[in-house]
C-alpha cells in the first residue's frame, strides 16, 4: 500500500484534505473546484486503489476513518507545501524577495526576534515577514500546520517530541513591573510574603509565568493572592496597572521594554529578593520540512543573539534594575 500512496497526486490530496476539513463532499468539491460527481468518482477510485474506506457517511457528513485520518493529516501537510512553493515561486519571479513566517511567545520576540528581524530587514527591506506572537499551545498548531517556519515556544509535555526539530533556546527572568508611587518601591529587595496582600494581575491559569509565580508563592509555603485579575492582554495589564498598586509579573524583555522613554514614566519594577525563571523556551520547526532560505537566514540571527545571552542559570542572575 505504501508505495500506491507515493503515486498520490496533489488533486487527490487536495481533496482528501479538504473533505477532512470541512466534512461535507460537496464543500471539499467547491474548494477544490471540481464537481460533486467528480469528486465523488476520484474519492471511490482512490478508496479502490488503497482497498480501505477512507470516509464513513454518516448523517452529519464525513467522518474519517483511522486510515482517512492519517492520510488527511499527511495530505494537509502536502497540499500546504505546494502551495507554499507556489507562493516562493512567485515571489522569486516577481522580485518581492520571499516570505517568512515565524511566531514567538512574548519575551524572546522583544528579546530575540526583533532585532533579529530588524537586521534581516536591513539586508533585505522587500522581504515580507508575517510574525505570530501566542502563547505555545497556538504557535505549535500553526507550526503542525505549516504556517509557520519556526517559532520560539515550549513544547507541551502531551506532543511527540518526534515530530519536531528541537533546540534549545534559553529560560526567562521575571520581573514585576508596577506603577510610579508604588507603595513598595524604594524599600530595597522585597519578599514575596511582603507582596502577598496586594492585588496582582496574572497571565491566565496554565501560563508559564503565572505558573512559575505560584511556585515561587508556594516554595515559601505561602498561599498565592487572593486579589487576583487574570489577563494575558498585555495593552489591558498597561491600561490596568497605573489605576492600582497591583504587581504584573513580565519577562524581563518586556519589562525592559515598558522601562524606556516614553512609556518609562509611569512604571518601574519592584526589586525581588529571589530570582523567578520561566521553564526554558526552545526553537522549534516541523521535522523534515524545508523552510525558505530567508527563514533559515533569520534563524541563525535568533541563534547568534541566544548565544550571545546565555540561560540565567549558566550566567547567575544580574541584578535587577533599581527603581
Amino acid at each position: 500500500m505504501g508505495h500506491q500512496l507515493q503515486n498520490l497526486r496533489p488533486a487527490q490530496a487536495r481533496l482528501i484534505s479538504a473533505i477532512a476539513e470541512s466534512g461535507q463532499l460537496q464543500l471539499a468539491a467547491l474548494h477544490c473546484k471540481m464537481t460533486q460527481p467528480a469528486a465523488s468518482r476520484m474519492l471511490a477510485a482512490l478508496e479502490t486503489q488503497l482497498g480501505m474506506v477512507l470516509f464513513e457517511r454518516t448523517p452529519k457528513g464525513m467522518e474519517p476513518t483511522p486510515s482517512g485520518h492519517l492520510l488527511a493529516q499527511h495530505a494537509a501537510r502536502l497540499v500546504h507545501d505546494l502551495d507554499r512553493m507556489a507562493e516562493d515561486f512567485d515571489d522569486l519571479k516577481t522580485g518581492r524577495g520571499g516570505i517568512v513566517r515565524v511566531g514567538s511567545v512574548t519575551g524572546p520576540a522583544i528579546g530575540h526576534l526583533v532585532p533579529a528581524i530588524q537586521r534581516l530587514k536591513s539586508e533585505a527591506p522587500s522581504l515580507d515577514i508575517s510574525i505570530e506572537i501566542a502563547p505555545s499551545s497556538t504557535l505549535i498548531h500553526l507550526l503542525e500546520r505549516g504556517d509557520l517556519d519556526f517559532a520560539l515556544a515550549r513544547l507541551p509535555p502531551h506532543l511527540d517530541r518526534r515530530d519536531f526539530a528541537i533546540e534549545p533556546a534559553r529560560d526567562e527572568i521575571v520581573q514585576l513591573l508596577v506603577r510610579d508611587g508604588h507603595p513598595l518601591l524604594g524599600q530595597g529587595p522585597q519578599s514575596l510574603a511582603t507582596m502577598q496582600d496586594f492585588p496582582w494581575i496574572l497571565q491566565d491559569q496554565g501560563a508559564p509565568i503565572r505558573h512559575a509565580i505560584e511556585t515561587a508563592f508556594s516554595d515559601e509555603s505561602l498561599t498565592r493572592p487572593d486579589n487576583i485579575i487574570a489577563t494575558s492582554s498585555l495593552l489591558m495589564i498597561l491600561a490596568l496597572l497605573p489605576q492600582s498598586d497591583a504587581i504584573a509579573p513580565m519577562a524581563r524583555e518586556i519589562t525592559e521594554l515598558m522601562l524606556k522613554s516614553p512609556v518609562s514614566a509611569n512604571f518601574r519594577t519592584l526589586e525581588l529578593n529571589r530570582p523567578i525563571t520561566v521553564d526554558p523556551y526552545l526553537i522549534l520547526r516541523s521535522r523534515g520540512r524545508i523552510i525558505p532560505k530567508s527563514a533559515e537566514r533569520l534563524l541563525g540571527y535568533v541563534r547568534e543573539l541566544i548565544r550571545l545571552h546565555p540561560p540565567a542559570r549558566q550566567r547567575g542572575y544580574p541584578p535587577l534594575p533599581k527603581s
